[in-house]
């Protein structure tokens, strides 16, 4: 009887084909190797990423709270500019009401009288004079 033999495809024979499986083999391991440090790196890059977007985040976060913070200042200085308009109204009126009496005591009593003017500052408050102040810096990282 004969023992049938494997069939194969030419190249476990031939010593061409041999070399031919090698050099794939070789390339196959090649491959992989270089898919492996292709994922690494693009592991890193997204690890990188992440970091950088987690600096940001907190970047933000405090950008956002020093944003509050100068909001509540502003606020309470509006509040505190309203209050001060209010009380010069209040006591620009008041002048004008004493001017009056004054003038009319001396109108009445004939003698001169030294009555102050109203600044035209009180008058219009919207003209008054506010020197150009710099805002410091509250953003510094």
């Amino acid at each position: 009887m004969q023992q049938s033999q494997p069939v194969s495809s030419g190249s476990d024979s031939d010593p061409r084909y041999a070399n031919m499986d090698e050099r794939k083999r070789k390339r196959m391991l090649s491959n992989r190797e270089s898919a492996r440090r292709s994922r690494m790196k693009k592991q890193q890059h997204l690890d990188e990423l992440l970091k950088e977007v987690n600096q940001l985040k907190s970047q933000n976060s405090e950008i956002a709270q020093k944003t509050d913070v100068v909001t509540q200042h502003y606020i309470a200085v509006e509040s505190e500019n309203n209050i001060l308009r209010a009380q010069m109204m209040e006591l620009t009126d008041r002048l004008r009401s004493l001017n009056s009496v004054l003038q009319f005591m001396q109108d009445a009593s004939g003698f001169a009288m030294d009555i102050p003017e109203i600044p035209d500052s009180l008058l219009e408050p919207w003209q008054l004079p506010c020197p150009v102040q710099t805002i410091p810096n509250v953003f510094q990282c």
